[in-house]
């Protein structure tokens, strides 16, 4: 009972703070910044959310795909129209209640597949692990190419970025910022949980050996390299899916790759902290085109785009494969019976 209400209240915070953030990035337009988001939709193409969809459903069906790959290594079977349902149906549950996705992708190919649902939540570890350590390479190219980025994108959350007058907060003065809010965040852990230091690092010790367990798995799959190359192909579509959102609107279109990795990490970020990134990702890419000189009108509604366009894909495709999943399996039934 007491781990259900602390999922509920857990939750309950966590969207609370994505209103919050939606709120903020919103409660300081004033008339000329209002003027430029209207004059920008109207003159949207919106004809690019046609192959920014298409990018999308490809990376969901390359993301089942893969899967597949992992459910085979434990020597089970799946077709991969009911893969990709329940994959869209985990990332629909995810917007509605995080983490609930995962369980309910699992346990819906288990009803059509016959494959123990505890056997799939093992590959769904190991997909996160997997997805947590091509994101910090994200982050390792876009920093690479861009060195001082994301201090300039926590300089933004403190001073308007077009301020002739503004002072950068030192890098250094940052780092120890948030190694500070860190070791805050790991002191009140300890105090609610009632944990020791010895727990903190065992804590640390169990994250290093979960990483190391996945990056082995990887290791010994028997189409690792299918498996990488599947990965790589998620991602780019996520990439691509962002660049071409730039030709959206006649402000952002000269804008390229660089800012496009920029936007996939903080874009990630945002929809880590709040639920399917409502608020946040809006915020963060906001901030993040604010560094690169756009307009804070612009760069809002851009970020609400890129967001809304992500969201109603999964929507659609969410919804769909609720009412497909039994009628296209009932349909196998009924053929496999005559």
């Amino acid at each position: 009972m007491k781990k259900k209400l602390f999922t509920i209240l857990q939750y309950v915070v966590f969207l609370g703070l994505g209103i919050f953030l939606a709120w903020w990035s919103l409660k300081d337009l004033n008339r000329e910044e209002k003027d430029q988001i209207k004059i920008a939709l109207s003159h949207a193409r919106y004809w690019l959310i046609i192959p920014v969809f298409a990018i999308l459903f490809l990376s969901h069906l390359v993301r089942a795909v893969r899967w597949k790959l992992l459910i085979s290594s434990l020597g089970y079977q799946a077709r991969t129209d009911n893969a990709f349902f329940a994959v869209m149906i985990g990332y629909l549950t995810n917007l509605a209640i995080p983490r609930l996705g995962e369980i309910l992708k699992c346990t819906m190919l288990a009803r059509y597949e016959k494959i123990p649902a505890d056997k799939l939540i093992g590959t769904i570890i190991l997909e996160r692990i997997i997805d947590a350590i091509s994101l910090l390479i994200v982050f390792a190219i876009t920093l690479a190419i861009q060195p001082g980025i994301y201090t300039d994108l926590i300089n933004a959350f403190f001073h308007s970025p077009h301020d002739p007058q503004k002072k950068k907060i030192p890098g250094f003065l940052i780092a120890g910022i948030l190694v500070g809010i860190i070791v805050i965040c790991m002191v009140l852990w300890m105090l609610i949980k009632k944990k020791t230091f010895n727990d903190v690092i065992g804590l640390f010790k169990k994250i290093g050996k979960s990483v190391w367990q996945g990056v082995s798995a990887v290791q010994h799959l028997k189409k690792r390299g299918l498996f990488l190359f599947y990965t790589l192909i998620v991602w780019a579509c996520y990439f691509f899916s962002t660049y071409v959102g730039f030709f959206a609107l006649q402000e952002t279109q000269q804008y390229g790759m660089k800012e496009t990795f920029a936007i996939l990490s903080a874009g990630s970020v945002g929809v880590i902290i709040t639920p399917g990134g409502i608020g946040a990702y809006a915020l963060l890419i906001k901030k993040t085109m604010e560094v690169y000189g756009l307009e804070e009108g612009i760069a809002l509604a851009f970020g609400w785009i890129l967001w809304l366009v992500q969201t109603f894909a999964i929507l659609i495709g969410g919804i769909f494969s609720f009412v497909a999943i039994p009628y296209i399996n009932k349909r196998k039934i009924a053929s496999e019976a005559t």
